[in-house]
């Protein structure tokens, strides 16, 4: 019996230490970037490999940020007109009805208040009487002499006496405001509708980004096109390399944003987007992609926001359409399929090959091992550095001789004259 206790407290004690050695630690995974976290434990390595990147800005331009924990949002109403136009289609046209249904009541109330103290509800169908408002006789007369009042519709069958100057100066206040409401609801609506967002929808970027040759340097390329036939004025294209960092003194910079040349010093950055462009970034010793090869590139966490701005023809206003790009969709070795034919007569853009690619033969290496294979390429092939010291002491010990028999020269010179000297 004493056996078989001591049996099942051993096998107790042995699942006791199998549980505690194979139940998973939580551990709080640190938001710091990949090089702050090397230190840390293989298996949340790993996990951190195998996470979903998050987009900053999603493939139709719209930014994945939401602001949290706003406590200051008196701002809002301060500026509440921008605050309308930046609603819901859903929403404004609720407070739009709203404005108006409340405002319509509001007055239609204080009419029949006026008409009730009046008297004029005492002396509906008398004669001699002469009432504030002709033809009001309850609460729904009086709320829809508001809405002709209001809306200045006027059909003429409840109409306004001289003999009620309380009435007069509502009714004066009433027009006012009415049109104050008018001016502002209407002006919220056409901006809402004239925002040059629906602009944006028809300004289209290619699915993936490309990196290859061109003109014998390793260049990033994306390509962006308009479809519709009035043209972006002033347009404009920027981009943006979204990555975190670390500083030397430790600091930890989320989200840090990097400008990618596209053009600015040259003016390519300025486009005239009849037809659809390809936008080139020449990776070179400014380039965040500088030291990046085609093995590195899908361990990077890095996303590339480019940004198109530019007025709308039409209307004049500022458009601005967005995308993004993250590791997964940048393709090394590809270039774009050409959409331009030259027909009878025009040039004809088919949209249908506007996302194709195709692959191309290019280097799997940097831009900066290229560039140093280039320098070798151009100094001798017999140049190392072992050779080079080499040849420094192969000049030395040839200098050595040649002193060495010029100082023998000499002091045969010097004997040969003394022993003749002697003669």
């Amino acid at each position: 019996m004493a056996k078989l206790t001591e049996s099942m407290t051993n096998v107790l004690e042995e699942d006791s230490m199998e549980q505690d050695i194979e139940s998973p630690v939580t551990i709080h995974q640190p938001k710091l970037p990949k090089q702050a976290r090397e230190d840390l434990p293989k298996n949340l390595n790993k996990e951190c490999a195998k996470r979903k990147i998050q987009r900053y800005v999603r493939k139709d331009g719209k930014c994945n940020v939401h602001h949290g924990n706003v406590r200051e949002t008196y701002r809002y109403l301060t500026d509440i007109f921008t605050t309308l136009v930046d609603l819901k289609w859903r929403f404004n046209l609720l407070i739009f009805v709203m404005v108006y249904t409340v405002t319509w009541l509001f007055f239609g109330m204080i009419w029949w208040l006026i008409a009730y103290v009046r008297g004029d509800m005492d002396h509906i169908g008398d004669s001699t009487w002469t009432p504030c408002v002709s033809n009001l006789n309850g609460f729904v007369s009086a709320f829809l002499f508001s809405i002709e009042t209001e809306t200045t519709i006027g059909y003429g069958y409840r109409v306004i006496t001289d003999k009620c100057p309380e009435g007069i100066i509502l009714l004066l206040v009433q027009s006012v405001l009415g049109s104050i409401v008018n001016a502002f609801m209407v002006g919220c609506m056409f901006v809402k509708i004239s925002q040059p967002k629906k602009r944006a929808e028809t300004l289209v970027f290619s699915t993936n980004a490309v990196i290859s040759m061109r003109d014998g340097k390793l260049c990033l390329m994306f390509r962006v096109g308009d479809l519709r036939n009035s043209h972006i004025v002033e347009a404009s294209i920027r981009a943006k390399l979204i990555k975190s960092k670390q500083t030397k003194e430790g600091e930890f910079i989320p989200l840090n944003q990097t400008d990618i040349n596209v053009g600015y010093y040259t003016g390519d950055d300025r486009l005239f987007l009849v037809s659809p462009l390809i936008i080139s970034h020449e990776i070179n010793q400014q380039s965040p992609f500088w030291e990046i090869s085609k093995a590195q590139l899908p361990k990077e966490e890095l996303e590339i926001v480019v940004i198109l701005e530019g007025m709308v023809e039409a209307t004049g206003m500022t458009c601005q359409a967005r995308s993004s790009y993250i590791t997964s969709e940048i393709l090394w070795g590809y270039r774009f399929t050409p959409v331009l034919t030259l027909e009878d007569g025009f040039y004809e853009v088919d949209y249908n090959s506007f996302h194709e690619t195709y692959e191309t033969n290019t280097p799997v290496y940097s831009a900066k091992e290229l560039a140093e294979m280039a320098s070798r390429a151009e100094l001798p092939l017999t140049w190392s550095v072992s050779s080079k010291l080499d040849q420094h002491a192969e000049l030395e010990t040839e200098e050595e001789e040649k002193n060495q028999e010029d100082q023998n020269e000499r002091n045969g010179d010097v004997a040969n004259l003394e022993n003749e000297s002697k003669l």
